[in-house]
C-alpha cells in the first residue's frame, strides 16, 4: 500500500507522519472500518473523496477535505462514531486523522497541505 507523509506547509508542520493511501474502490470502501483505533502520527489519505462517514466506526476522527490545489477547503475535528459528513463539493481528497490532531497541529481551513511520498 502507498503511504504519504502530511505537511501543512501553511503552519511548517508535520500533520501526519504516515498516511495510508486508499485509492481504489476496495480501499476507500474500507477506509478505517477494520480498526479499533489509529496511532498518534498515523492516518488515511482518502483519493477521490467529497463525503466520508463514521458508521461502524468506534472513536472520532479528525477529517480534513483538500481541494484539487492542496488547499483545505473544510475540516471536521473529532467526528464522532456513525455520523455522516457533508458533501464537500470542491474536495478533491480526504486526510483522516486520530481526533485532536488538527487542533495540535493548528490545521485550519486555508491551510496549504503537501503530501510525500514515503
Amino acid at each position: 500500500m502507498k503511504k504519504v507523509k502530511v505537511l501543512n506547509l501553511s503552519k511548517n508542520t508535520v500533520v501526519l507522519e504516515e498516511a495510508e493511501v486508499a485509492d481504489t474502490f476496495f480501499l476507500r470502501l474500507k477506509g478505517l472500518l477494520d480498526r479499533s483505533n489509529i496511532p498518534p502520527g498515523r492516518g488515511i489519505l482518502i483519493q477521490p473523496c467529497r463525503a466520508v462517514h463514521t458508521v461502524g466506526m468506534s472513536f472520532p476522527i479528525d477529517v480534513a477535505f483538500i481541494d484539487s490545489k492542496n488547499y483545505i477547503c473544510h475540516l471536521t475535528e473529532e467526528m464522532p462514531p456513525y455520523k455522516l459528513s457533508p458533501t464537500v463539493k470542491r474536495s478533491a481528497y480526504v486526510i483522516e486523522a486520530p481526533a485532536g490532531t488538527f487542533s495540535q497541529t493548528h490545521t485550519a481551513v486555508g491551510d496549504e497541505v503537501k503530501l510525500e511520498r514515503l
